[in-house]
């Protein structure tokens, strides 16, 4: 073996020795679509005393982490969010209720003198005319201490005393001193005076308005330890008091603008589902570039094994949370791993046919050469559409643009260093070498083979393909006008809830015990293995609770597989970010074809971009499907895969052209659309074919998801040749920028390497 192929065979090795120890040795972060459970967010708002900045989010954050760990919730998140908005992420927890009350909660607690019973003219004072536990009106002086200085509360019962259920305090030495003022200011007042009773208000609640023991001599107060609140509590109330004034005030007031909940059945159905398609599709893709490639294209699907451990190994290694969305990316990336591949492989035919007496090896060689550039441009621009949904998308969708990514870069390594290193050592055995039926590079394949046959004139009338895609356009179009986007909760703001039912329930049996609830505007359909899907405007966690009970008086035992509540104005900001997202796309993808091609090559590939987003999103309109963050991950990969392909066929324009400087632009297009046919075709069957399994056997959480990918990818490799190229070529007519130069082959130094010996006397 020459160095290279060595060096690259101990990296491979190396790298899957790792790869291996990491996967049989460290278990997958798991998302909570796919574990169960809830995950929140809290907008900060200002208040009075404090406004919602960084500063404040970040004490609120820390305040609300106390919380949530004396709920006993395992393994919680909490993230701050921009400058405002705090991410809660609370595994196993199903109903949210609970979580959501005391969360949410301001729990502003406060302390006060009584200053005599309420009244009007009590009102007109500095201080609060409040209610008390009986209803009757006291007229509260300002604030003289806050629960930010509580040190402690713990909920006991007092059954020596018969005080029931109590709620002990203990304060912080400076607000300890302010307490004992407090208590020894009201015990100067007599006994049974209102004057003589001390008010603990949480938010504008009086919760107990004790009178100061008659034992409590004036002036000299109830010292920090020694107090209890009571109040007629049962023990859920006393442990929730407690509970809310050790965690402490919040320092500003929090919405809850997002909330989703996932079922722990869903996550693990989800798991299931795509570890079939992965294995499915990836078997049928090995399969296919096998019997295509023969010998080498088994080769490449040892390589495509070695990227599957790879590409998990880096998921697990760098603590990667794995979402749903992201273990679509992962199966997706398995199909679109053979990519590389098949541009050498292609490549490699090409030089073997076109010159008579060229050794495998130097063929193999200059396949992998020939095909870098295009290579390294269709990787950097699925790469561009991954760093797009990681810094513009939200929650899952993250989750899929590092999982993308991360594909993108293991399947390079796959393609360059693992499936180069096994077939030049492969290209070295003579039995390999001399029988041409083997390998895989020395037959031209059947579509070559037609094509070169046939050698059909497609870019004679590039108008003709023009005006198909406008007319596609156009009906794609017209579904948006005529049925509308069916935007999902995420966009437009609302609540979409789906359960499961022990008993059978039909649509028009909940939708009557939904309106006999007074649940009359809900959009009730079915979700799929006789599931129900809910969807309604404005629906908190009580009326969620009651609006399950209805159906659990049709259906039996009622269990909840999927929540989603998204507040109006982050739906409006989400739907904004998404167009945004979207034009950030096409203005990176046109920016960077411009940089590496012709401004004419730009300009086309991004418009066969739009037409593909188009179709997409008009195709979804007519089929009625849900347009939402799943759909706009979708978007976004079908966004690069479409550059993706443009992007091989003007590699290989704008190479054709160099040789060809005085042929006919649409001739040269012509040859290099007929050339690069056979990997298109190709590497499109490996993608269909896991995306297929995704479609039949993902389930309902992925079937969109998949479908979606499959339009894009058919209309996308449509539209690469029958879009990209026309409009390319009547753009150049205008264009007075000379073809490209003729780049120089690099020559091979005198006396480098060593002797072939079925190579005919070539270098290598």
């Amino acid at each position: 073996m020459t160095r290279a192929t060595t060096v690259r065979a101990v990296l491979a090795a190396a790298v899957l020795l790792v790869s291996v120890l990491i996967t049989l040795t460290m278990s997958p972060r798991l998302g909570l679509d796919l574990q169960g459970g809830t995950r929140m967010v809290l907008q900060a708002e200002d208040s009075d005393t404090a406004k919602a900045d960084r500063e404040s989010t970040d004490r609120t954050l820390e305040v609300l982490r106390r919380r949530i760990d004396s709920l006993g919730v395992t393994e919680p998140t909490l993230t701050r969010s921009g400058e405002d908005r705090i991410i809660v992420e609370l595994p196993d927890v199903q109903d949210p209720r609970k979580a959501a009350e005391v969360i949410g909660k301001t729990a502003q607690l406060t302390f006060h003198a009584v200053q005599g019973p309420g009244g009007p003219a009590a009102e007109g004072g500095k201080g609060l005319t409040l209610p008390d536990e009986q209803g009757r009106e006291l007229a509260l002086g300002p604030a003289a201490l806050s629960g930010a200085g509580v040190k402690e509360a713990s909920a006991s019962f007092d059954a020596q005393q018969g005080a029931g259920w109590t709620v002990a305090l203990d304060f912080h030495k400076d607000a300890g001193r302010d307490w004992t003022r407090l208590t020894g200011e009201a015990a100067c007042h007599p006994v049974q005076d209102e004057r003589r009773r001390v008010a603990i208000v949480l938010d504008k609640r009086v919760i107990s308005s004790p009178q100061v023991s008659p034992t409590v001599a004036c002036d000299t107060g109830l010292p920090s330890g020694s107090t209890q609140i009571t109040g007629s509590f049962s023990a859920d109330e006393a442990r929730e008091l407690a509970l809310l004034i050790e965690g402490g005030a919040l320092p500003v007031p929090v919405e809850i603008v997002e909330q989703r909940t996932v079922g722990p059945t869903l996550g693990a159905a989800a798991i299931d589902a795509s570890a079939r398609a992965a294995l499915i599709g990836a078997a049928a893709t090995a399969l296919f570039i096998t019997v295509v490639y023969r010998l080498f294209g088994a080769l490449a699907a040892v390589a495509l094994g070695a990227y599957g451990v790879i590409s998990y190994a880096a998921l697990v290694g760098l603590g990667v949370t794995l979402t749903l969305p992201g273990l679509a990316g992962f199966v997706l990336a398995i199909g679109m791993a053979v990519d590389a591949n098949v541009l050498v492989f292609e490549r490699a035919r090409e030089e073997y046919a076109g010159r008579p007496g060229k050794s495998l090896r130097s063929s193999l060689t200059a396949g992998f050469k020939g095909a870098w550039s295009a290579v390294a441009d269709s990787n950097v621009t699925t790469l561009i559409a991954a760093g797009l949904l990681f810094f513009l998308g939200s929650g899952p969708v993250k989750g899929f643009g590092v999982t993308l990514a991360i594909g993108v870069l293991a399947s390079m390594f796959s393609a360059l260093v693992v499936a180069r290193a096994l077939t030049e050592i492969a290209a070295r055995s003579r039995f390999v070498a001399d029988f041409r039926g083997v390998n895989g590079i020395a037959i031209p394949g059947r579509v070559r083979t037609w094509l070169t046959r046939r050698d059909p004139q497609l870019m004679r009338s590039p108008r003709r393909w023009l005006t198909v895609s406008a007319v596609l356009i156009a009906v794609a179009v017209a579904g948006i006008v005529v049925r509308g986007v069916n935007f999902g909760v995420e966009f437009t703001g609302g609540r979409l809830v789906e359960y499961s039912t022990s008993r059978p329930v039909d649509v028009e049996t909940a939708r009557s015990a939904l309106a006999g609830a007074g649940f009359g505007d809900a959009e009730v359909t079915t979700a799929g293995a006789g599931d129900i899907s809910v969807r309604t405007g404005d629906l908190d966690n009580d009326d969620e609770h009651a609006l399950r009970a209805a159906l659990a008086a049709e259906g039996g035992e009622t269990t909840k597989v999927r929540d989603e509540l998204i507040g109006p104005s982050l739906g409006d900001e989400l739907r904004r970010n998404a167009l945004i997202a979207l034009a950030i796309a096409v203005l990176v993808q046109l920016g960077y074809l411009a940089i590496r091609f012709r401004w004419t090559f730009a300009v086309a590939s991004v418009g066969a971009l739009v037409h593909d987003v188009i179709i997409l999103i008009g195709t979804f309109a007519w089929l009625g499907r849900t347009v939402d963050g799943i759909f706009l991950a979708a978007l976004l990969t079908v966004i690069g895969y479409s550059v993706n392909d443009s992007v091989v066929v003007f590699d290989r324009v704008r190479e054709l052209w160099a040789k060809a400087r005085r042929k006919p632009l649409a001739e040269v297009a012509n040859r290099a659309v007929l050339q690069t046919v056979p990997r298109t075709v190709n590497t499109g069957m490996g993608a269909l074919f896991i995306l297929t399994a995704l479609a039949v056997l993902g389930g309902d959480s992925l079937e969109d998801f998949a479908l979606a990918l499959l339009i894009g990818i058919v209309v996308g490799t449509y539209s690469s040749v029958m879009t990209a190229v026309p409009a390319a070529l009547l753009l150049e007519r205008t264009s007075k920028v000379p073809p490209p130069a003729r780049t120089r082959a690099p020559r091979v130094r005198q006396g480098a390497g060593r002797r072939d010996p079925h190579d005919n006397g070539a270098r290598v």
